[in-house]
């Protein structure tokens, strides 16, 4: 904030507080409660403290009110205080685990006089241990009765007063360790896409997949349509480019005997942010030898059932409920089980609900084409006409100010399709059978040179996954290397030549087929999260203005 300045003096300012100073002035007050606490003899940052129960499964025990007669059951636990309630000789303050929060009843006459010292030196934030007997207060909370207290370290910076989420979305996203604390949902899809990639591997590995491990520093910038960012080795002084796909080495493997192999990994493309997209996302990308692209379609919807059958059972929903206090109609929202309100396999996303029972639709693009767009993708008059209709253009200059040349038909009838179909794709959909010349990693139709195979599956008009007949011929592999197709610009288009890759291939692979599916995308599906941003632990933000 800019400083006020005074105009009854030249040389006086009157400045307003900011947000910089109150911060300031609030780690200046922490700083001083932890040169109390080690005036105590403590240690502020702590030590070993074993044998802690997580907090979900303290509060899974039986509960009975707090009575000299009877004691409750005794138990350990660790956690941040992220609420505090000042008192006399009887506080409570709330902690937070990974796993939820619990209130803690702190008495002066529970504990020694020196932990009852650390008591008043608390801050939010600060992360403590304690033992103690679990039961409920007379409102019938679930407290545990502090015992014994051990400080564990002390936060230096305040934190929220709010304890149920951040509002401010960048906020959030630049300090991603206080919206895991502070935001539910965050920690919640944290864990559950834990477990979704965990699915996948075990799904793969009992289907005889081998995981690998391939270079993230590629000399070509092969086997996706997408801009790369660049790098350069020193002491090879090369130039070099971070991996835009995971496909070019594993089809090496394939070629080197591995039949069947994936690898879960980081991939980069330097290219546009928005809702579904990150310029670092994470790919995973399998290929099996003796296989097809309708085989990777077998794959692709069991491994995607398999994760919908393990985040689905505990997906939730909010809905708003109606209920009556003293004559007056009120309304508050609760939380219920998604398979309960849509039925098994059905999840919510965003204001629709996705069906995951399989068998899923399988739709050829030149149908979904003649539907949307109105005409044969062969019909090269009328989806010209189609183009022009729509604003697409139809001719471009190949260098600045050159002459215009028409765009490929193949690239318009892509365009319209964007433009026309892709949105109204419910799904999940598989759309198979490419226009070739847009695919040139694909092996063609045998009865149709002009169709490629390969399918790519859509749900509510987000491309999931997209998968080949993987093309062996080395032949036409490096016919369709050199060719660049007019009107789709060079980073759109996978005409990259390889020549290590295409001697490969003249050592012989296997009739195969590939699949690539999108991590992060599938894991705002099955967690209702509407922007990539929210699914990536440390998305790609502007340096931090200081």
């Amino acid at each position: 904030m800019a400083a006020k300045t005074s105009f009854h003096h030249p040389t006086l300012a009157l400045r307003t507080p900011t947000v910089a100073d109150e911060t300031q002035d609030l780690t200046e007050v922490r700083l001083e409660k932890l040169h109390k606490i080690e005036a105590l003899g403590i240690d502020p940052w702590g030590h070993r403290f074993d044998n802690t129960m997580p907090i979900t499964d303290v509060r899974k025990l039986p509960a009975e009110p707090f009575t000299k007669e009877k004691s409750g059951p005794k138990v350990r636990a660790a956690g941040r205080l992220i609420r505090y309630r000042t008192g006399g000789k009887l506080l409570f303050v709330e902690i937070w685990d990974q796993t939820g929060r619990i209130q803690l009843m702190l008495k002066v006459d529970k504990l020694t006089p020196t932990e009852w010292s650390v008591v008043q030196l608390l801050d939010l934030g600060d992360l403590i241990g304690v033992d103690g007997e679990f039961g409920k207060t007379k409102t019938g909370e679930l407290t545990i009765q502090v015992e014994k207290l051990t400080f564990l370290t002390k936060s230096l910076e305040p934190h929220p007063k709010d304890v149920y989420g951040l509002g401010d979305i960048e906020y959030r996203l630049r300090h991603r360790y206080l919206d895991m604390i502070y935001t539910p949902d965050t920690i919640r899809r944290t864990h559950q896409r834990v477990k979704i990639i965990r699915t996948i591997r075990n799904h793969l590995d009992g289907i005889g997949f081998m995981e690998v491990e391939t270079p993230t520093l590629h000399a070509i910038a092969g086997g996706a349509a997408a801009r790369p960012f660049e790098t350069h080795h020193n002491a090879l002084d090369i130039d070099l480019f971070l991996r835009i796909a995971l496909e070019l080495p594993l089809k090496r493997l394939l070629v080197g005997g591995i039949e069947k192999v994936y690898e879960i990994g980081r991939v980069f493309r330097n290219e546009g942010i928005s809702p579904k997209h990150n310029p670092e996302f994470t790919m995973l990308e399998l290929y099996q030898a003796y296989g097809d692209y309708r085989s990777m379609m077998d794959i692709t919807e069991g491994l995607i059932v398999a994760c919908v059958d393990v985040v689905g059972p505990t997906a939730e929903v909010e809905q708003t409920e109606e209920y009556e206090e003293k004559g007056e109609k009120k309304t508050h929202v609760i939380r219920r089980l998604a398979s309960e309100v849509f039925g098994h396999r059905h999840l919510p996303f965003g204001d629709k609900v996705v069906n995951f029972n399989p068998p899923f639709q399988r739709a050829k693009y030149a149908d979904l084409f003649m539907e949307h767009v109105g005409c044969d993708m062969h019909d090269e008059v009328k989806v010209l006409a189609a183009a022009r209709t729509e604003g697409i253009a139809t001719e471009m200059e190949l260098t600045k100010g050159g002459p215009k040349v028409s765009v490929a038909h193949d690239v318009l009838v892509h365009n319209l399709f964007e433009d026309l179909v892709e949105n109204n794709l419910v799904g999940p959909v598989f759309v198979y059978d490419y226009p070739a010349s847009l695919c040139p990693l694909t092996k063609r139709k045998q009865d149709d040179l002009r169709i490629a195979e390969r399918f790519e599956l859509y749900i509510h008009g987000m491309e999931l996954a997209n998968a080949y007949t993987e093309l062996n011929d080395p032949i036409t592999q490096e016919k369709t290397f050199r060719q660049q197709l007019t009107g789709l610009n060079a980073e759109d288009s996978m005409a990259k030549m390889d020549e290590d890759f295409v001697r490969a291939l003249r050592h012989g692979m296997p009739p195969a087929g590939g699949l690539g599916i999108g991590i992060d995308r599938l894991v705002m599906l099955l967690t209702n999260t509407q922007t990539i941003r929210d699914v990536i632990l440390f998305p790609l933000l502007r340096p931090e203005r200081v």
